[in-house]
């Protein structure tokens, strides 16, 4: 094969909602009728330094969602009202939906941009440039007597 394959990062320990939005084990279908169903995303940074989320979110028009950044977490929200009509069978989901997303650094303040078309979300966020100076060690000297603070 040619070329490498794309690292994947995992989290050692999952946002909550992702351990929460899924179905318990031996219970198909059952999720307590308070909770927002998750919403499934993708997140990747290019080389530009932008990071770059894709939620998915048919059926919506973009007055439904909300997003909200504080520091580093991004939170989709939206909700999906069913229509009036009668229905003889439906598999769609509908109520709150929800996903918080811890992002590779601080969002700033502008530059951040989000289109939604073909149900799906794409928010763009310019992150800054990470501190790329090498390590350095700082010296440590010996305190003289009369500096110690344990003395009493």
């Amino acid at each position: 094969m040619t070329g490498a394959e794309p690292e994947r990062r995992h989290s050692f320990f999952p946002d909550l909602d992702t351990w929460f939005g899924r179905e318990f084990p031996g219970l198909p279908g059952w999720r307590p009728a308070t909770a927002a169903h998750a919403i499934p995303v993708e997140v990747s940074t290019g080389d530009d330094g932008v990071c770059t989320l894709r939620a998915e979110l048919p059926g919506m028009e973009p007055d439904d969602i909300t997003l909200t950044v504080e520091g580093d977490l991004l939170t989709v929200s939206a909700e999906h009202r069913e229509s009036a009509g009668e229905k003889d069978h439906s598999e769609f989901r509908y109520g709150a939906f929800r996903r918080t997303v811890r992002l590779p650094g601080p969002a700033p303040e502008d530059g951040v941009d989000a289109s939604y078309g073909d149900g799906v979300l794409t928010v763009r966020i310019p992150l800054p440039p990470r501190d790329t100076r090498p390590a350095r060690t700082i010296p440590v000297e010996r305190a003289a007597d009369g500096d110690r603070e344990d003395r009493p």
